[in-house]
Formats: structure tokens, sequence, C-alpha cells
């Protein structure tokens, strides 16, 4: 049954892109549309997560802004321990990966997972928001229906280097609880890791208001950008895959009729940069 979950892990308590245009033969309009991961600000390799540490620390954010590495380390072999022999991994995008996965892919096909859905719930203080201006991102809420997205497929010769890299960017405070869940694709019924709703987490702020989100997205702004950028990179996305959306859309409608002075001084920066 689409939605079941095979395992699920919550736990809050000089590169050559190997991207060709076979990976996208399922969906060849996006060709060129994804930032290849060799290009992507969101690979977090140890060498940008020591970035990352160095941008916090001078935006005086506490020592322990996110896990310690052995925690994430920990978490993600915990996870993984069930693959006893190296063989092909799917991770669904419903959020930033279906634009920016930051990981070396070998296929990527449109996916549907039922009996969830996106939503702006997770707060944000060091990636699109700071304390001062907070964000919201989305994660994948548990609801009737179904969530539209990408899954990529990880060769098996890189699954365990490359799904290292993923775990950091989406595990680096522990805000989601990662899922294998069943997914329905054009080409078949598969299973694949996905990043769900951390409903314990200290930051997850449940499902809000449309205007009280909107409020949030229209000012949020951190270290790689803004929330209302990361809306609009979503909306554009969908808006490609020819997937309706209508949270989203309505979402985009009110955030865009919410007026916010530009504030050119905090602007963010690439943590590249």
């Amino acid at each position: 049954m689409l939605g079941a979950r095979a395992k699920m892990h919550c736990s809050y308590h000089a590169e050559v892109s190997t991207v060709t245009h076979d990976a996208f033969i399922h969906v060849p309009h996006l060709h060129g549309r994804l930032t290849p991961a060799d290009k992507s600000a969101m690979r977090i390799t140890r060498e940008a997560l020591a970035i990352y540490d160095e941008r916090a620390r001078k935006a005086g954010y506490p020592e322990g802004w996110r896990h310690s590495d052995q925690k994430i380390e920990e978490s993600w072999r915990s996870f993984f321990s069930y693959r006893t022999k190296p063989s092909d991994l799917w991770v669904y995008g419903y959020g930033s990966l279906m634009w920016d996965p930051g990981f070396h892919f070998a296929e990527v096909r449109l996916a549907d997972v039922e009996g969830y859905q996106r939503r702006f719930t997770l707060k944000t203080e060091i990636a699109r928001g700071s304390p001062e201006f907070p964000g919201l991102v989305l994660s994948l809420e548990r609801k009737s229906g179904l969530c539209r997205g990408l899954a990529f497929r990880i060769a098996a010769d890189v699954a365990e280097a490359e799904s290292e890299i993923l775990w950091r960017r989406e595990m680096i405070t522990g805000g989601y609880c990662p899922a294998i869940l069943s997914m329905r694709t054009p080409q078949g019924s598969i299973t694949g890791l996905a990043f769900t709703s951390n409903t314990s987490h200290p930051r997850y702020v449940g499902e809000l208001s449309l205007g009280e989100t909107a409020a949030i997205i229209a000012t949020g702004r951190g270290v790689i950008g803004t929330s209302r950028a990361y809306l609009e990179d979503m909306a554009a996305h969908l808006g490609a895959l020819e997937i309706d959306d209508p949270y989203v859309e309505r979402l985009v409608k009110e955030v865009n009729s919410i007026d916010v002075p530009i504030l050119t001084s905090l602007e963010p920066k690439s943590i590249r940069s």
C-alpha cells in the first residue's frame, strides 16, 4: 500500500558530475534545470559543513546550533544498518531536493506518495531564516491525499558516500524523521528514503493558518537565502513538472500580497562565497 513505511527512524533526543542525459530519460524536460551536484551549495561535504560552522559562529549562533558530527554519523549508520550489501538507493524529493538534490544520481522519475502532503511546518533560523528573521521550510506531513514529487535513484556503487552527504544536509539539526516509504512512479512502484516531519522537534510549528505561514515566509532570511525564494523556486519547479499543488499556489498568492521592505544590508550570502 502506498505510504506504508518499511522503516522509520526519528531521533531528535575535486568532483566530476556523473549525471548524464540518460538520468532524465523519464523527465527529459528537466535536463539542465537541476543544479548539478558538483555545483550545488547544498552538497554538504565535511568541508562545506565547516563553512556552515564558521558562518554560524560569526553570526553569533551557540556552539550546539547543530548536531555533532558524531551524532549525525551515528544516526546515518543506524538508519542504514538494514543495508547489508551495496544496492541502489531511491530518495524522494518534495522540496528543494527537486531542483537542487546535492547528490549524484543515475535516474529521476515523477513519484507519488500517498497519505502525505508537503507543508511549511518547520521553522528555520540558520538556513533560510535567522533569529531576527525566522523562516519556514517544507516538511512531509501525514495527511489524506498524496504528494507528487521526484524520486532519485543513487547507484549502488556511490550510495553510501552520497547518502552520507545527503544526511548531513537533512539531519543537521534532527528536524526530520527519515523513513522508507512506498512510492508510485509511471515506471512502477518503488520504495525509497523520504524525510518526513519530526513533530517532536523544538522548531516544528505544525500547520499554521495560510496568513501566518505567508507572513513568516515573506520576511524569513538566512545564510543561504530567503524563505520567499524557496517558495518561489518550489512553485516554479512544480510548474515545470505540471504538478498541481493548491496549497503552494495559494501560499504564493498570499505572500505576494504582503508588502515587505527590501533590507539589502541583510541579504544572505552563499555558504560557498
